[in-house]
């Protein structure tokens, strides 16, 4: 079975669940490996510098933008940048592996649009608009100002999972979880 070159995407609003099953895929396939994506929002208590993001200045994002060392990025909110470095995805393909992005919707379709068919891309959606905003309250992370843009954002990425190769509805997450070793067993070609 041959991955190289081959990239997975999710997307999908804060809440629905895409970093739970991205995470759960990381270690259900081993020829998958993690994208660290890039940012300048603050570091949560239970996050690790490399390992869940690369947590930089808004001055030195604005840097690696002007050195062209993205393949894509997006100020999200005033001075909250994230994005996707160049250089994450060469690591992983040099290890013969399948690169993972758990990303933003808008990021999301400027990687699908530059990689094409050499990438999969899942959205994945919460049950409903208002299961979405009891799991992000829940998180308890975010001030009312943050929790209001985060909903806004969020309910406007729905309307995009037409855009997407497959979409995987979070209701019942082993569920979610089933469906989505299938979709990507069918990707990497195992049977």
């Amino acid at each position: 079975m041959d991955v190289t070159g081959k990239l997975l995407l999710f997307c999908g609003p804060s809440g629905s669940g895409k970093t739970t099953i991205a995470h759960h895929l990381l270690k259900k396939f081993h020829q998958l490996a993690f994208s660290v994506s890039a940012t300048t929002r603050p570091k949560r208590e239970s996050e690790t510098d490399g390992v869940d993001y690369h947590f930089i200045s808004p001055e030195e994002f604005r840097r690696k933008i002007e050195a062209n060392e993205f393949v894509e990025w997006e100020e999200v909110y005033k001075d909250r940048y994230y994005g996707t470095l160049k250089s994450e995805i060469e690591k992983i393909w040099k290890d013969d592996k399948v690169a993972v992005f758990d990303v933003d919707v808008e990021g999301g379709l400027k990687i699908k649009s530059i990689f094409g068919e050499r990438l999969l891309s899942v959205f994945v959606m919460p049950p409903s608009v208002d299961e979405l905003h009891l799991r992000l309250k829940a998180r308890n992370s975010e001030t009312p100002e943050s929790y209001q843009a985060r909903i806004a954002k969020s309910e406007h990425e729905l309307t995009y999972a037409f855009r997407f190769d497959k979409v995987i509805i979070n209701s019942e997450l082993d569920e979610a979880l089933k469906n989505a070793e299938k979709i990507i067993a069918e990707f990497l070609g195992i049977k």
